[in-house]
């Protein structure tokens, strides 16, 4: 199933009709209920990075949510897997910084800060290594991130920006865009000397087209005009994903919850849709949490006693 025939789906039995974005809605907050829900292998994956001498902190990629592994790999290749502690099993245990060596546990230590003067939090985790690194090694992490969503047409750049004139000076937050084939687009704007001199999305949206020209309201004032600019690349042109393609039943009673809900619909109906996506609930951890982890081999094959 892709995300046409998805949300095509879910206002035929809905009877209904939603906007772009709350279709988005729908179905990634309907993912984000699947995905914390089963454990998928498909949910992970590795990079590789290093750690250097005296630096016990390893950043985390941008879409980490939580980690499966961590590895050292040596000057031959050879893989040292490090186990995950607290924070304050490794403070106790090499209580000195200075100590060093070739690192065997980590923790997950929290938000990584930037190194300016006057840091500041950023969204990003960061991992702690006991003990200190004694040289610069790389690393592996196996973690488990969000793929793709199957929402279709999300913006994920914008093109050159035609500033216009006439706008009231000032930076603007989470201003919706206007135009195109799709909604629920949002930015920020720098306005200066009354033309647009920077764009950066906040909400892709769903929907919109490349190609398509992006217009805003009087939120940068009133008097402002000949502002556009185009969309350049779109998150997931096909609207597939491997949960569209590998288990849409779970993804599509999910979606239709969230739409129902959305709707205020009669609690018996909303009950039968929930009892549905349950259903299908179950049948998907038994893949991702059973079948994907075993083999026949060592496991078995399953046995239904045949009356």
């Amino acid at each position: 199933m892709n995300y046409a025939e998805l949300v095509t789906a879910i206002q035929n039995y809905t009877e209904n009709t939603f906007s772009e974005s709350e279709l988005a809605t729908f179905v990634q907050q309907a993912e984000q209920r699947i995905y914390n829900t089963v454990q998928f292998p498909s949910l992970r994956k590795n990079m590789t990075g290093t750690v250097t001498a005296g630096n016990k902190y390893l950043s985390t990629p941008g879409d980490f949510l939580s980690p499966y592994s961590l590895a050292i790999i040596d000057g031959s290749g050879n893989y040292e897997y490090l186990l995950n502690k607290d924070v304050n099993f490794i403070r106790q245990a090499y209580p000195n910084p200075a100590s060093t060596g070739l690192p065997k546990y980590y923790a997950l230590f929290g938000p990584t800060t930037t190194d300016d003067v006057n840091p500041l939090i950023t969204d990003e985790l960061s991992l702690i290594l006991g003990p200190t690194p004694d040289a610069g090694y790389t690393v592996e992490l196996h973690f488990y991130y969000y793929p793709n969503s199957i929402v279709q047409g999300g913006i994920q750049s914008l093109g050159v920006v035609t500033p216009g004139s006439g706008y009231t000076d000032g930076t603007y937050y989470d201003v919706a865009l206007l135009g195109g084939d799709g909604g629920g687009a949002t930015a920020s704007f720098v306005v200066s000397g009354g033309a647009v001199t920077l764009v950066e999305i906040a909400s892709r949206g769903a929907g919109y087209r490349v190609g398509n020209e992006l217009t805003v309201g009087t939120v940068i004032g009133s008097t402002g005009s000949g502002f556009s600019i185009p969309v350049n690349t779109l998150t997931n042109n096909n609207g597939r994903s491997w949960l569209g393609d590998n288990f849409d039943s779970v993804l599509f009673y999910g979606s239709l919850v969230e739409a129902y809900t959305f709707m205020k619909g009669e609690a018996d109906l909303l009950s039968f849709y929930n009892t549905k996506y349950q259903e299908a609930l179950m049948l998907a951890k038994r893949l991702g949490d059973g079948l994907e982890r075993q083999d026949a081999y060592r496991s078995g094959q399953v046995r239904v006693p045949v009356n």
